[in-house]
């Protein structure tokens, strides 16, 4: 191969990989909205179809949801969408406590004084749209904008695990607790206080506080509707569930 040739190999490549990503990260954001429940079939013709992309594409992106634990793949009949049980909620509730903790920490010790101006204004904002009707969507939306700027000032290592875990999570269980409850927004007073005083054990303990409330919500609601009590749902051909 020359190497224009080769050139455009790789052009042609990394096209390729950002196309997927972008329907892996379109298909991730409805299963994470509640759009796709669990046991939905995402059908390779389906996706063709949506995103305007060949099979290969489809597969890789369905295979990056699969890394994720967000959807499951059975060979010869393709992808359906995960479903979660409570005890894994509650433990990746667990560790986004434990990572944004840190990172408010982190935030504290190295932020200069613009960055964090900005990001105190940002929190204000926040605030000023929990008190003026702003829907859970749109302020669990401005909350993770806000973490994402506090981890920005993390380790690389840290910023991959944040981001990890933010693709494994189900966020309309965020949703729905927060449009029934008072919110934590008592907790994000104290990553305020603590962020603009440089404490960094009162911004972490505030960022952690945040996450907690919202696993209890979560796990209210999980226990409330009977959703992760039960095994998840076999979908199966019959004569398959007969011979297992």
């Amino acid at each position: 191969m020359t190497p224009h040739n080769d050139a455009i190999g790789q052009g042609q490549e990394q096209a390729a990989a950002t196309s997927a990503a972008d329907v892996a990260d379109a298909l991730r954001r409805q299963i994470q909205d509640g759009y796709l429940p669990p046991g939905e079939w995402l059908r390779e013709a389906r996706i063709c179809s949506e995103f305007s992309v060949g099979r290969s594409l489809a597969r890789t992106a369905l295979r990056s949801l699969a890394d994720d634990g967000l959807v499951n793949i059975e060979e010869n009949r393709g992808a359906y969408v995960a479903a979660t049980t409570i005890q894994e909620v509650f433990d990746l509730y667990e560790v986004r406590a434990a990572l944004y903790g840190a990172a408010a920490r982190f935030a504290c010790a190295r932020a200069d004084a613009r960055f964090m101006a900005e990001t105190l204004r940002m929190i204000d904002v926040m605030l000023a749209a929990s008190e003026n009707g702003g829907t859970p969507e749109e302020l669990i939306r401005q909350s993770e904008a806000i973490f994402s700027r506090l981890s920005s000032v993390s380790s690389p290592d840290a910023q991959r695990m944040i981001d990890s875990v933010r693709r494994k999570t189900r966020w309309h269980y965020s949703y729905v607790g927060l449009a029934e409850s008072t919110g934590p927004f008592e907790h994000w007073l104290v990553v305020r206080a603590g962020l603009a005083a440089r404490d960094g054990a009162m911004a972490s303990e505030g960022a952690r506080n945040i996450l907690y409330f919202m696993q209890n919500e979560a796990m209210r609601l999980m226990i409330a509707s009977g959703h992760g009590l039960q095994p998840a749902p076999d979908v199966r051909p019959r004569a398959r569930r007969k011979s297992a």
